[in-house]
């Protein structure tokens, strides 16, 4: 396998994302599909919605050496779709073994907090265009069963400015199910004009990350050697054989989230 698998990754919260889909893909624009352009909302309406993002500024000590991929602006907020991944005590020890092996030849590399498998790419959304962006992804995921998916095979990520590396498992069955909630998705970003996930994802869980562009160190004996971490680690087939459950949205400081039937 080779450790320069490359995708692209957006930002959350302003800054570069956590996860991201498939290799060496461009992501996708959404169009406006000839709909009439929609008329611009007066400043007198929107200073009646305070923004409570207001102020931010972009302290990159403050989210580990990360940059914005777009600027902070009044009434923008970064958006993004996403399964979770609730991780279990036996996977955080297993994520633990793939770190101390990592650390081998990337001794600044950190495990991720939080693990999930992103559905879109992370997009800036007006304020006032949240509740009915949230409305049309409740609509358009309403009739989605849950489903069991399997993350098993190691690969290597970069985000799209190549200023993060990552360490993720990809999904190696569920595929098909991904897709049906992205194609989904992805016409919700239409609605409003927002860029449509990869034209070839591929759906992973992050584990680990470090900054800058260093996969030229994670060669193929490394990602071999993780790979057989994972493949002999006790009851691993059952332990990354899990089920997907529900969709969940971030869009500023909110946070949503739809039950899978």
């Amino acid at each position: 396998m080779s450790a320069g698998v490359l995708v692209g990754y957006s930002s959350s919260s302003g800054s570069e994302g956590e996860d991201g889909p498939g290799p060496g893909a461009e992501p996708e624009k959404g169009g406006s599909g000839g709909r009439p352009p929609r008329l611009p909302i007066p400043d007198s309406v929107l200073n009646m919605f305070p923004d409570p993002e207001d102020g931010i500024g972009d302290d990159v000590e403050k989210h580990g050496g990360r940059i914005r991929t777009f600027p902070h602006e009044r009434g923008i907020w970064a958006t993004h779709v996403w399964v979770p991944y609730e991780a279990k005590e036996d996977f955080l020890d297993l994520l633990d073994l793939l770190v101390t092996q990592a650390q081998k030849v990337l001794p600044r590399i950190v495990k991720m907090e939080e693990f999930h498998i992103s559905l879109s790419q992370s997009v800036v959304l007006r304020y006032h265009w949240i509740t009915p962006f949230v409305q049309s992804l409740k609509r358009r995921v309403a009739s989605f069963h849950k489903f069991l998916f399997t993350a098993n095979q190691v690969k290597v990520y970069t985000n799209q400015e190549k200023t993060r590396t990552f360490i993720g498992l990809e999904v190696t069955v569920g595929h098909a199910q991904f897709s049906d909630l992205v194609s989904e998705v992805d016409s919700v970003m239409e609605e409003f004009d927002l860029a449509t996930f990869y034209k070839e994802p591929s759906f992973h869980i992050s584990l680990a990350w470090c900054v800058g562009d260093v996969r030229s160190k994670l060669k193929e004996q490394v990602i071999q050697e993780l790979q057989e971490i994972v493949d002999g680690f006790e009851d691993s087939a059952l332990l990354l054989r899990v089920q997907a459950g529900q969709v969940r949205c971030k869009s500023g400081n909110k946070f949503f989230s739809f039950p899978l039937k």
